[in-house]
Formats: structure tokens, C-alpha cells, sequence
């Protein structure tokens, strides 16, 4: 979500309140984790399989890589649908288009003995776990359903489908790549769900990156920040929506008016970022084929990225602080509770 709008005021916060220690491990971080030029994995003899190719990041990297030469399995939740049909239409042979639910273990299984029975000589070098879902709510306003069904798609799915396919990337010591968010790490209002399922799965491959080492497998997260507009992750819903789900009680506390206003504010922030996804998509590619992928490719635009850099390091005090600097935050605590 942009922050444009106090990107000057906390950077005069984190001037005088990192130390020199904290910086030093920045400058570090950063130097370590920079994109160093590096050879490129031959594609011919490889395959990749991704999730979620009906559309957005999914499906424009099946493009990229069929184009590189690669073997390309594109995992579908709709595979008659007009993304994946698309994607037959517009690549080569190599590209096949596999029916893929990542919440469910047959579709997996079933993906997995296609893979198995597909590969081409030199295996199974990379899976990009992209498959996801976004929605934006106050805790109060969601449900349990509503954080089960977040998680069992953008954290569940991503390990279900990687304990299936592990064995073939290991063999070919290959990547892991999975797409998260910066949401896995800023703690903003109204995306309570989304951010619980992306820090489980940046544990979950943060985890898996140290156990892999040993067997020559890398694997890179990707933190792409505000690509609204460049895919349809984003579920559009109006104040009827919202509203509906309320009990009465909270609708004493939530009023309409603060609902209308969170919705207007949210709708306006996803047309303020990323018109395409290129930035996204040269980050998969390089983790996919460099051999010296990053661990994690922070994907957010030059202004912001001093601040998301610095977000991890800083004390909950300032991280919390950092909200009285919106304007719909003060809105909010204005119009809590009236009528």
C-alpha cells in the first residue's frame, strides 16, 4: 500500500532514532542481497512449474519463461478458462497447462504424476509458488472463514504443493521461489488476514532455505508492493459488502460513514501503484535462472524502499507510530463509535 504521504516525516524519525549498529547491518544486508551480475541458467533440457497462471504474475512469467526456451508446466485453477487458453494460444508446445487447485491434495497429486511423466532430460529445475488471493478488512469485520480461506490458499497451498514437488527440485538442485508480500512484514491497517498468511509463509520458506542449503536448492521470496492495477489479485467489493457481514453491535462501532470512507481510501490507494508487472516478473526470472538468486527481492518503488528497508529494524514504538501519519488513520479514531 503507498506511503508516500509520510515517507518525509519518518525518515526524519529514522534518522535520529536508528543506531549505528542497525544502519551498519542495513548497509550489509543491502550489499549482500544486491544484484550482482551472474551466470544464467540454461533453459534447454529444464522445466518450471508455476501456480496461479490464469492471470497476473503467474501468468506472465509462463510467457517469459516458454519464451526463454524453458519446459513450462502452468499450473491453472481454470484450465478452459480464456488466461489459460490464452496461454495455449500464445506459447510454444513446451508450455502445457496443468489443472491445478492448491488447496486441494488430488489436484497436486494429480499435477505432480503429470510433471513426473512429462519432465524433460535435465528434470525439474524450479517451482514458483505464486498461486494467491488478496482482501482487505478490519479483524472485526472478518470472519473465521475469512482468515481459514486466506491461509489455506497463500500458506497452505504454497506447502502442499511444495512437499509434493520437492523431491524432483532437489534432485536437480534447483529454486524455490515464492511470492509473498510486504505485507508479510508491515503490519497495516486493513490487512490483518492477507499479512497473517504471507509472514507464515515467509517462515515457512525461510525454514526451508536453511534446510535445502545442504542439497544445493536456493530459495528466494518475492515482496512485490503495491501491483493492484498490474494484476487482479485484488478483490474490488462495495460497503454493502462490508457492511452486510456486520452484527449490531459492530455496526455501532463501525458506522457506515467510517465504512464509505475506508472503502473510497483503500479503492484509491490500489490506483496510486504499479501499472504493470515488469518490475515482478524480472525478479522471478533472475531467481529462477541467476546463480546467485537473491534471498529476497523487496519490489517497491525507489522512495519507498528506504522506508521498507528500515521498517524490520525499527522498534515497535516507531512502526506503530508510523500510522498517526496517515490521514485516514485520524479519520478513523475521529469517527469510531459515531453516529
Amino acid at each position: 500500500m503507498a506511503i508516500n504521504f509520510f515517507i518525509g516525516q519518518i525518515i526524519g524519525i529514522v534518522s535520529v532514532s536508528v543506531s549505528v549498529s542497525t544502519v551498519f547491518l542495513l548497509i550489509v544486508a543491502n550489499l549482500v542481497s544486491r544484484r550482482r551480475e551472474s551466470r544464467v541458467q540454461e533453459a534447454a533440457g529444464h522445466a518450471v512449474l508455476i501456480t496461479g497462471c490464469d492471470s497476473g504474475f503467474g501468468h506472465h512469467l509462463a510467457h517469459r519463461l516458454d519464451a526463454k526456451g524453458f519446459v513450462v508446466f502452468a499450473g491453472c485453477l481454470f484450465p478452459e478458462g480464456a488466461g489459460a487458453q490464452s496461454l495455449v494460444r500464445q506459447s510454444s508446445s513446451s508450455l502445457k497447462i496443468l489443472k491445478l487447485d492448491v488447496t486441494s491434495d488430488e489436484d497436486v497429486q494429480q499435477a505432480k504424476k503429470t510433471v513426473q511423466d512429462n519432465l524433460p532430460e535435465k528434470g525439474l529445475w524450479a517451482v514458483v509458488n505464486n498461486a494467491g488471493i488478496s482482501d482487505w478488512a478490519e479483524i472485526e469485520w472478518s470472519t473465521i472463514d475469512d482468515f481459514h480461506n486466506m491461509v489455506d490458499i497463500n500458506l497452505f497451498g504454497c506447502i502442499r504443493t511444495s512437499i509434493a514437488f520437492l523431491p524432483m527440485v532437489r534432485a536437480s538442485k534447483g529454486r524455490m521461489v515464492y511470492v509473498s508480500s510486504i505485507f508479510a512484514f508491515f503490519n497495516c491497517l486493513n490487512m490483518g488476514a492477507y499479512s497473517v498468511s504471507k509472514r507464515g509463509l515467509e517462515a515457512f520458506a525461510d525454514c526451508l532455505r536453511v534446510e535445502m542449503a545442504g542439497f544445493g536448492v536456493k530459495v528466494s521470496i518475492i515482496q512485490p508492493g503495491n501491483f493492484g492495477q498490474a494484476t487482479n489479485i485484488l478483490r474490488m467489493k462495495t460497503v454493502r459488502d462490508i457492511w452486510e457481514k456486520l452484527d449490531d453491535e459492530r455496526k455501532q462501532i463501525f458506522n457506515r460513514q467510517y465504512i464509505e470512507q475506508a472503502n473510497e481510501y483503500f479503492l484509491s490507494t490500489c490506483k496510486s501503484g504499479f501499472k504493470d508487472a515488469d518490475m515482478v516478473i524480472d525478479a522471478m526470472l533472475h531467481a529462477v535462472t541467476s546463480s546467485r538468486p537473491q534471498y529476497r527481492y523487496l519490489l517497491v518503488s525507489t522512495i519507498d524502499s528506504f522506508f521498507f528497508k528500515a521498517f524490520p529494524y525499527l522498534p515497535t514504538v516507531l512502526t506503530d507510530a508510523v500510522f498517526s501519519f496517515s490521514p485516514m488513520y485520524a479519520k478513523r479514531k475521529a469517527m469510531l463509535y459515531s453516529k
